[in-house]
């Protein structure tokens, strides 16, 4: 931890104050933002109210406070960062948007992406970090049930067709498209990404970025990305319905696109592209799977506690035989020590619905199926949903009940029946 950054926890809750009197705005600044990336959160938060600039991060998905500032050095400290970001501090009233490289003596340096934004009482201000001295995961980093990873093995070998990552804002679709990328980075395939921005440079990879600026977006990168015959192309996000119709017309014609997009569940997709104007059938013919996830936080393990659940027999046996061999279930709860900066979570972890899309899941969305009805065919198929992911994570030991029901909205949890019951019921008698 930075020796100038120390613990308090006077309020019940984590923070992190430093004597600003020492420093100056630009020094502030810039301690916090190195604060920021030695704990390794995502944002950094300048927020105007009317008598102060609240400071905030980002860390490990949620956002806590670190310090308040006066509402003068508030003002100096957005200008401050806006200048950094080579962004018009002169202009208050308009969103903008920069970037910085960051350097650090003796480690990678970090890209700084910043958004402003006007408020009622000034400016907000967001920074997010990419830090490249993270590095990008690997498939099995992302630890799925082995099951499921097969699966997306198995996907990727396919030579081509769709491949969709689902998720809301921050569900770490990004990390995931990034991840099967460098499964597919052998040196035998041609691999163009299209992205918004790029956030991590890949050897061996074509990398492009949209640039709103030049009016340059994706269905004109994608436009003129199949004209580089490309064998895989990744397709930041799918936000429009030209690029929907476009990325499955390449898919049908022998591409492997592999995308992000907007649905709740993994069964939702073909709704969500439907919704963009794309025809069900061509849909259908190029969908070979989809991949919906969430973010949890995961238990610190220096420091979490376990708890007796003798009285509640059976509550894993649904997901025992995903469990590895040897591993005991057991529910743990975090505690809080100095490795994990006091929360009891120490990183983040991926809760996974991994679809393989068949010949019967093909004739339902092109008959358009509902949602309910895909998803009860694709349980019988063998497809871990949402609910049996989480229970998983828990009988491993890696999270908590309070982090599956704030993830997962409680009605993608029905049909975990009794195991949900006796979840809600341990959880009200701690």
């Amino acid at each position: 931890m930075n020796a100038d950054f120390k613990p308090t926890n006077a309020d019940g809750q984590p923070k992190y104050v430093i004597d600003w009197e020492t420093y100056g705005v630009e020094d502030a600044v810039t301690k916090l933002i190195e604060y920021a990336a030695e704990i390794r959160a995502s944002d950094v938060f300048f927020l105007s109210h009317e008598h102060y600039t609240r400071v905030a991060i980002r860390h490990l998905g949620s956002v806590r406070e670190v310090t308040k500032f006066s509402p003068e050095f508030g003002r100096r400290a957005i200008t401050t960062v806006k200048a950094l970001a080579d962004m018009d501090i002169s202009d208050r009233l308009r969103p903008g948007e920069g970037r910085r490289i960051h350097h650090r003596r003796n480690r990678p340096s970090i890209d700084l992406r910043v958004n402003s934004i006007p408020t009622v009482f000034g400016e907000d201000v967001t920074i997010r970090i990419l830090d490249r001295e993270i590095g990008l995961l690997q498939l099995a980093d992302l630890r799925m049930p082995q099951n499921e990873l097969n699966s997306l093995h198995a996907l990727l070998q396919k030579p081509a067709g769709l491949i969709l990552v689902t998720g809301p804002t921050g569900s770490g679709k990004t990390t995931t498209l990034y991840a099967c990328i460098q499964h597919l980075n052998d040196g035998h395939r041609k691999i163009n990404t299209l992205e918004d921005p790029v956030e991590f440079i890949v050897p061996g990879v074509n990398q492009s970025q949209v640039n709103s600026k030049l009016d340059v977006d994706f269905p004109d990168l994608l436009a003129s990305c199949l004209r580089q015959a490309p064998d895989v192309i990744m397709i930041g996000e799918i936000r429009d319905p030209v690029t929907a119709t476009t990325a499955v017309r390449a898919a049908n014609s022998g591409h492997l696109v592999l995308a992000t997009l907007h649905a709740p569940v993994a069964v939702a997709a073909s709704q969500s592209m439907a919704a963009y104007g794309v025809n069900r059938t061509f849909l259908a013919n190029s969908l070979l799977g989809v991949v919906s996830q969430r973010l949890v936080r995961g238990l610190c393990p220096a420091c979490r506690l376990s708890i007796d659940v003798s009285d509640v027999p059976g509550i894993f046996d649904q997901v025992k035989a995903w469990l590895e061999p040897g591993v005991s279930p057991t529910i743990y709860a975090p505690a809080g020590c100095e490795k994990c900066l006091h929360s009891g979570y120490d990183r983040r972890i991926c809760l996974a619905e991994v679809l393989v899309v068949d010949d019967d899941l093909r004739e339902m969305i092109i008959h358009g199926k509902s949602t309910p009805e895909l998803h009860r065919r694709a349980l019988e198929k063998g497809m871990i949903d949402f609910a049996q992911a989480a229970t998983l994570q828990i009988a491993r030991g890696d999270t908590t009940m309070e982090e599956m029901f704030r993830a997962i909205p409680t009605d993608y949890l029905q049909g975990s029946g009794d195991f949900l019951r006796q979840m809600q019921e341990q959880q009200q008698g701690r």
